[in-house]
């Protein structure tokens, strides 16, 4: 029911296979194996068991062809050494028949052409094929006693000659254990061994050392080995053996079916340097059946069915087969469909007024034009050809190949209707066809729409309207075109003053909010400071009191110091930012009764104040993001981390009211634990997601990035919009798992925990997230109709110049959107940790705090200057 549903779920295939063959249902076991072999390349595994099986029940030289032809099916999808030995070991029992000896030989020789170079597992298939020689040779042997016929000795001794030079060649190939080889054809040989043998098995040997650490990195290193495998690639490629180069290609290919590049790495080999078509036709079908979505992949089978001149029904059919390989994005269809009309116009012999040729790639050119209108863009909500390219290449091969001028003009008024005519360069694309293949007066009638429409760059098009009339108009004309640009750019420059009043008014407003928000931050501090020393000392209301404030001030001038500098000052702001994010790791005030009565009267009295030793970031982590009503946060956050290893010390961070701020350290006896810490991040803790980092200075690594999510195209990971917010993980697992193995999900909440309707997962390959798209785009989930598209979020924005925020927005170029536009996987995918500006204010961040630019650029007329007298005048004039 499930297959019914969506075809190409590979794992669902495996469990009915692995059902059926429990159960004994031997046909429809067949039948499933056989649907899901036109559907995917099978593995080595499942290819054996399906072997073993269908040998079982072979009995009839009918039944025999069937499983050859199995067999021959088998050893397309992968070059496996198992599956060639089992081959020509399952022909040996064939051997009865009429021609089965050559059979045999025939079936090994393949067998050793593929695979007999394999270091490892080549031994294997000479060894095979040398037994079964001598089991010939055997029976070639005359009765004891009895003279051979000269028929006989002629048999024996070719029989001797087939198995002397098996060993010879295989002791010039380089493959483990070769020294035993050796070994046993000196004792099997009644000759010497020829020196050409010897020196031909001593260069291998040679080779062999070269070989040993590629295949002992090989044997190490942990799936899927993609790094080993491309050093071993590289390593051949410099020798220069083309049948070592293929197998190593096909050895890595086994193990990584589902790598484009690797694919493409191959197919390109094989297209430039072998160009033997069986081989290279049949590679790039093996990888567009692994690699179905993706375009890159079917593009060059394209091509390499041209360049080996294969019919054009073919093709064609193979193109059809493209276009149903669900791609993941919508340019991927643009682009496939340009790869198939360039072919077709290719085909074409344009010295002919009409052809057939010319009437299939015109149709052809209509198809594409609708289904990018119909279906690409009903599935994405979006037609992946803004620019209309595809048309633009039609108009030009209408006005320069077939000379119709006039079809060519309907097609680029087609385009600028979609939403095209305010760019440009497509004014000046069509002006420049119109220049090579029509009349001026079209170029004219072009360039004055031009001027009226373009917004991007109207004074380029004002100029090649000018240069135009300057060398072909009238006065008339230019008169005309003079009047025509001047009302235009003034009407542009007007447009562009009042953007930039626009502009400037908005960053002043900006700028005036933050300056009422800097000064009320200050007011409050001086009012917080002044209640705490009005309660702290109770000061007479005399003549004296500006020589107590003075007092108050030198003592505590010490502990308003930078760390290491001794001349500069802290703002009242940034010291408590300081203290609070380093444990109260600044320096102690003097004792004055205000600070006594302050003491006492907080929860968090006896609190030791712990510097941050810097030394030991890297046994530390920051934790931040807990709840401010966390009771006990050191033997709550204690508990929590044991899991990781011996917890040295919990040094959370309080306010001066003694509150809990949400944040602390935690210091590990072994850097080990703090590393296995990091994986706690985002554990939900009383409600709400706990960040857990590293500690990491950022004053001395300001390049340092905590977020660990990535920003770019993934195309093995899903991106869901419009999910309920009651819908759970595993609510969410039930959906996805129908249509592949979900290796992680990720719901994505705020600050506090609570869920935003939208969520990641992660399938195990591309082609799973590929299908899950086309099946769950569209669900309805708890009665809210989801989104579902590849994650694909949009690059970090960078912080603008000043002069890019008055630039006006006409000024933008079309590019600027890149290929796809903005597409529906582009966005609100950008998770909020990487939209925080960048600027205003010192920030903490992992605990460190980075220097304000503010700070650091105080004028002298900034409350820094100002001492602790003239707070108090201040105050006591308010």
């Amino acid at each position: 029911e499930k297959l019914s549903i969506n075809a190409f779920d590979y794992n669902c295939h495996l469990d009915l296979i692995k059902l059926l063959r429990q159960e004994g249902e031997l046909v429809k076991l067949r039948r499933a194996r056989q649907k899901m072999s036109e559907l995917f390349p099978l593995t080595e595994e499942i290819w054996l068991d399906w072997l073993k099986d269908e040998i079982k029940m072979a009995s009839e030289s009918s039944e025999r062809e069937k499983v050859y032809e199995l067999f021959e099916r088998a050893v397309k999808d992968y070059i496996c050494p198992e599956i060639w030995l089992e081959y020509a070991q399952y022909s040996i029992g064939g051997i009865g028949q009429e021609g089965g000896i050559e059979r045999v030989r025939s079936i090994f020789e393949r067998a050793l052409t593929a695979v007999g170079l394999h270091v490892t597992k080549g031994t294997a298939l000479w060894e095979a094929y040398r037994e079964f020689e001598n089991a010939i040779l055997e029976t070639a042997q005359p009765a004891p006693g009895s003279v051979p016929s000269p028929e006989q000795q002629q048999m024996l001794c070719s029989q001797l000659e087939k198995i002397h030079t098996l060993f010879r060649r295989q002791l010039g190939i380089p493959l483990l254990d070769m020294e035993a080889s050796y070994a046993e054809y000196e004792e099997w040989s009644e000759d010497p061994i020829p020196e050409t043998t010897i020196k031909n098995y001593k260069k291998a040997l040679q080779q062999l050392e070269k070989c040993k650490p590629y295949e002992e990195a090989l044997l190490g290193a942990e799936t899927p080995k993609l790094a080993e495998y491309q050093a071993y690639i590289d390593f051949e490629m410099k020798a220069g053996d083309p049948a070592r180069i293929q197998l190593v290609y096909e050895r890595a290919l086994a193990e990584n079916c589902l790598v484009p590049d690797l694919w493409a790495r191959y197919n390109q080999y094989l297209d430039r340097q072998l160009k033997v078509k069986e081989l290279v036709l049949a590679a790039h079908d093996r990888a567009v059946r692994n690699c179905p979505w993706t375009v890159g992949l079917w593009i060059r089978y394209l091509l390499a069915m041209e360049r080996h001149r294969v019919d054009h029904c073919t093709i064609s059919e193979m193109f059809e087969k493209a276009l149903n390989a669900g791609f993941i994005q919508a340019t991927d269809y643009v682009e496939i469909w340009q790869a198939y009309l360039d072919y077709l116009r290719r085909r074409v012999d344009f010295t002919q007024d009409s052809s057939k040729e010319l009437e299939e790639l015109r149709s052809a050119f209509a198809r594409a034009v609708e289904y990018l209108k119909q279906e690409v863009e009903e599935r994405f909500s979006e037609s992946g050809d803004p620019s209309c390219t595809i048309m633009q290449n039609w108009a030009r091969v209408e006005a320069r190949l077939c000379n119709n001028m006039q079809k060519a003009r309907e097609l680029w008024d087609n385009i600028m209707t979609k939403g095209n005519a305010k760019y440009a360069n497509m004014w000046l694309e069509y002006y420049n066809l119109e220049r090579a293949h029509g009349d001026t007066q079209h170029c004219r009638k072009a360039l004055h729409r031009a001027v009226q429409c373009t917004s991007d760059y109207p004074e380029h098009v004002c100029e090649v309207l000018l240069t135009l009339e300057r060398i072909e108009g009238t006065l008339e004309d230019w008169d005309a075109a003079v009047q025509k640009t001047e009302n235009r750019l003034a009407r542009v420059n007007e447009q562009r003053a009042k953007a930039a009043e626009k502009e400037a008014a908005l960053a002043k407003q900006e700028e005036e909010k933050a300056e009422q928000r800097k000064q009320a931050r200050a007011e409050k501090k001086v009012s917080k400071k002044a209640k705490k020393t009005r309660i702290g000392d109770k000061r007479k209301a005399d003549d004296d009191e500006e020589g107590e404030w003075g007092q108050e001030e030198e003592g505590e001038q010490p502990s308003k110091r930078h760390k290491g500098d001794g001349d500069g000052l802290l703002l009242e702001e940034d010291m408590e930012v300081e203290m609070g994010l380093f444990g109260r790791s600044g320096p102690e005030k003097p004792d004055h009764p205000a600070n006594q009565k302050e003491k006492a009267s907080t929860s968090r009295k006896d609190v030791p104040k712990v510097l941050h030793d810097s030394s030991k970031d890297k046994v530390t982590v920051f934790v931040s993001n807990l709840s401010y009503n966390m009771t006990e946060p050191e033997v709550k956050l204690k508990e929590l981390f044991e899991s990781c290893g011996e917890v040295a010390q919990i040094r959370p961070v309080f306010s001066n009211k003694g509150t809990f701020r949400g944040y602390c350290y935690v210091e590990f006896k072994e850097e080990k634990a703090a590393l296995q810490a990091l994986g706690l991040d985002r554990k939900v803790v009383e409600g709400r997601p706990m960040f857990v980092s590293p500690c990491i200075d950022k004053n001395k690594n300001p390049d340092f990035k905590v977020f660990r999510y990535s920003t770019t195209l993934e195309k093995h990971k899903l991106f869901i919009s419009g999910l309920p917010f009651s819908c759970t993980k595993e609510e969410l697992e039930d959906v996805c798992k129908a249509h592949g193995n979900v290796k992680d999900i990720r719901l994505v909440t705020n600050r506090a925990g609570k869920p935003k309707g939208l969520a990641y997962v992660e399938y195990e390959n591309e082609a799973q997230a590929s299908q899950a798209v086309l099946k769950m785009d569209g669900l309805t989930v708890k009665e809210h109709v989801i989104k579902v598209a590849i994650s694909n979020p949009p690059l970090r924005k960078l912080p603008e110049k000043p002069e890019a925020v008055r630039a006006p927005q006409f000024a933008v170029p079309r590019q600027i959107y890149g290929a796809r536009g903005k597409g529906r996987t582009q966005l609100a995918m950008m998770p909020r940790a990487l939209q925080r500006q960048s600027s205003p204010v010192a920030k903490a961040e992992n605990g460190m705090v980075q220097n304000s630019p503010a700070t650091s650029s105080q004028s002298p007329q900034e409350p820094k200057t100002m001492s602790n007298a003239d707070f108090a005048k201040m105050l006591l004039k308010k």
